[in-house]
């Protein structure tokens, strides 16, 4: 199978978020995790896999920097869908910021991208992602909306590779503004700021539900949850019910795989040098934490319908 969009994944999701008929039990979002090396990548399809749920693999510019350049990614993101023909995926570049860096993602072959001018001014931010939803709904190596876009209104606070916002300069998404920024560019998924924030939280998170409620009423198009790390499990439920469709996990990852790998080198004896004994059971953790959120999402189970959404 090939390479997948966002758009083409969540297709079915947003379908059912945006449904005034769809029961809020039967909604679902597809969970967008980090990876900062390749076995962070196959085991996240893995776990997907064991839960036979779509994903999505996310690369932030660390990682970017990390593995070594947007096309090794790219080209590993292609043998992985050869690999695992039965997992709906897509490779997403994360928050960036330089223009020309989306592009050139665009051109080696990843199939969603965000571009993050959420730090501009409205209308900045309004032709920075129009900029980019153009080019990469036409430059795709995989041809015509080959690649789907993502674009931030609002801002989190946090620290997210080159991006960093205190505490008193994040801004909740204004949902007056919502369907405008949506119609002029031409954008295939929204993300916004309702009370999260990326890293770890000192304190549980205050989502403001009654601003999802209405920024969900104002486009039909993908809502995202950001900085998902830390969120009560009770909340993630009540944004998937209310029509949140991808969410992002990277920090909690994270600290999955490094937690896994540091037990490894503890237990295993000073004669053993294989690196796979070290490394594999941070992959094999990252599987199980991905199962564990395909579950917490409703995505478990839902591959089939995804693929049924592209294909029939």
């Amino acid at each position: 199978m090939p390479l997948l969009t966002m758009k083409q994944i969540m297709a079915d999701s947003v379908r059912l978020a945006t449904s005034a008929d769809a029961k809020p039990e039967d909604r679902y979002a597809v969970g967008a995790f980090n990876f900062s090396t390749i076995p962070e990548m196959v085991g996240i399809v893995e776990g997907a896999r064991s839960k036979n749920a779509p994903v999505i693999l996310m690369a932030s510019l660390g990682a970017i920097k990390y593995i070594g350049s947007l096309e090794l990614i790219a080209e590993t993101a292609k043998g992985i869908a050869k690999t695992f023909p039965e997992v709906p995926f897509c490779l997403h570049l994360d928050h960036a910021t330089d223009l020309e860096q989306i592009k050139q993602a665009v051109v080696a072959g990843f199939t969603n991208v965000m571009i993050d001018a959420s730090q501009e001014d409205f209308e900045t931010n309004i032709a920075k992602s129009k900029e980019i939803a153009d080019f990469a709904h036409k430059h795709s190596p995989y041809g015509v909306n080959g690649c789907s876009v993502e674009a931030e209104l609002g801002m989190l606070a946090g620290h997210e590779d080159n991006i960093h916002v205190e505490e008193s300069g994040k801004a909740y998404t204004d949902p007056s503004l919502v369907a405008e920024f949506v119609e002029r560019t031409g954008i295939d998924a929204l993300a916004v700021a309702i009370g999260t924030a990326h890293g770890f939280y000192k304190a549980a998170p205050e989502i403001r539900f009654d601003l999802l409620e209405e920024i969900r009423t104002k486009t039909d198009i993908a809502l995202v949850l950001h900085g998902g790390t830390g969120v009560p499990e009770d909340d993630f439920r009540k944004c998937v019910a209310m029509g949140m469709s991808k969410i992002n996990v990277g920090t909690g990852l994270k600290k999955v795989y490094t937690d896994a790998v540091r037990e490894a080198i503890r237990t295993l004896p000073e004669t053993e040098y294989d690196p796979r004994k070290i490394a594999g059971p941070g992959r094999h953790a990252i599987a199980a934490e991905i199962a564990s959120k395909s579950d917490l999402f409703n995505c478990s189970g839902k591959a089939p319908a995804v693929l049924r959404s592209i294909y029939q």
